[in-house]
């Protein structure tokens, strides 16, 4: 295995944990800028925001471009604005920190792809995609938990400085460890990707992943609060129930590509109605303490086994122009996310208490659920040849 690969997954870790660490820790960080729960929720809707400007805009910009250069620029922008999070002596200097950090999030995940590919010879190349996507799994596993801990004992900047630590390790590995071949030169046709989004499905599946992951995260960006203030759990015990979420995460996202491989819409139309279910138990039985242990498996596990079908989806109906389209699906689960904190903290705002994220989650999932069911009644068959399986190993 090129040691290239673990340079990449390095990075991919730390941009996980940074956009996900900020959920456990967003109690500590409301209290410290003495901004309300819903506001603090902002630093997570403008990171997802300001990753869908990224995977579009700069993915776009840089198609002509050297991939190495791009990635270290890349890597620079995710440790400048982790450092700034973490000396940010207020909240508006905070979600600049947070939104720097965000640009660089799409546009690194969809060269690095690439790269990655290119490392290893042509029937391993999906193996050398699920090695640095590995790094994503691993910070939701590992890194987000420990990384809450981290800022519980310490303080939350020193989650964001430890994050810049490893910015740096893996801008280091990237530039000693990484090549790319001499036909790095080739230039993507940027008209000919814009030409996938012409496709009704393209439109639909991303719709689909808006909605989708945004059920989910309604219910998840405000989790720690919910957990200590409803479920009764100790503020201390919250990364280690986030570890539960990650055990789900890794075991949904596995049988979710496996089962894509089959029939990718009535996989994704099991998850979501399934993640569906789990949010409305979610809602009814917040307060038992077992009950809400058993739902933070489910739910990681439905909530991200619908990834690696949502993101076959699209790349299957975009044709032979994959990649923009692939990256305006990374920035669609980022609108997600941003929906999700938003319209929850809308519910906390308006006084209906800390399970209401949870029912405006189920609430968004059930219409996600709807235009899925459209968009596979309009669908017609395609052949997906290698491609689904590829992309499937890709995402988990």
């Amino acid at each position: 295995m090129p040691l290239g690969l673990i340079a990449l997954a390095i990075g991919a870790f730390g941009i996980g944990l940074t956009e996900f660490v900020i959920m456990g820790l967003l109690p500590d960080v409301a209290t410290d800028f003495a901004v309300s729960e819903a506001t603090a929720g902002w630093l997570i809707s403008g990171y997802a925001l300001s990753v869908v400007v990224g995977a579009l805009g700069l993915t776009a910009a840089t198609t002509r471009l050297p991939r190495k250069p791009v990635l270290l620029g890349l890597v620079v922008l995710f440790i400048a604005g982790n450092a700034l999070t973490a000396l940010a002596p207020d909240y508006t200097t905070a979600m600049i920190g947070r939104v720097i950090a965000a640009l660089c999030h799409g546009a690194f995940f969809g060269i690095g792809s690439v790269v990655a590919a290119d490392l290893v010879a042509p029937e391993k190349k999906a193996r050398a995609i699920a090695i640095m996507f590995t790094g994503l799994t691993a910070a939701n596993v590992f890194g987000v938990p420990f990384g809450t801990f981290v800022g519980q004992q310490f303080g939350w900047r020193a989650t964001f400085w430890a994050i810049s630590v490893i910015g740096v390790i893996a801008f280091a590995g990237i530039a000693a460890l990484v090549t790319v071949p001499r036909t790095d030169g080739d230039r993507v046709s940027l008209r000919h990707e814009l030409g996938a989004f012409r496709s009704g499905q393209v439109w639909l599946s991303l719709t689909v992943t808006v909605l989708a992951y945004g059920g989910m995260f309604g219910a998840f960006t405000y989790i720690a609060y919910t957990l200590t203030g409803v479920t009764g759990f100790a503020a201390s015990t919250v990364p280690w129930l986030l570890v539960l979420f990650g055990v789900g995460l890794v075991a949904g996202n596995f049988a979710g590509g496996r089962l894509a491989d089959r029939s990718i819409d009535r996989t994704l139309i099991g998850f979501t109605s399934a993640l569906l279910l789990i949010l409305i138990a979610f809602g009814l039985l917040a307060w038992s303490q077992p009950a809400t242990i058993a739902i933070l498996v489910l739910l990681g596990a439905f909530g991200f086994g619908t990834v690696p079908g949502l993101q076959s989806r699209i790349m299957q109906y975009a044709g032979g122009a994959p990649t923009l389209a692939s990256g305006a699906n990374i920035g669609a689960f980022n609108v997600g996310n941003a929906l999700g904190a938003w319209a929850g903290g809308l519910g906390i705002a308006a006084g209906l208490g800390y399970t209401s994220p949870i029912w405006i989650g189920a609430a968004i999932t059930a219409v996600g659920l709807v235009v899925l069911l459209i968009a596979a009644a309009t669908a017609r068959p395609r052949a997906t040849g290698t491609n689904t399986a590829t992309l499937r190993t890709a995402a988990a």
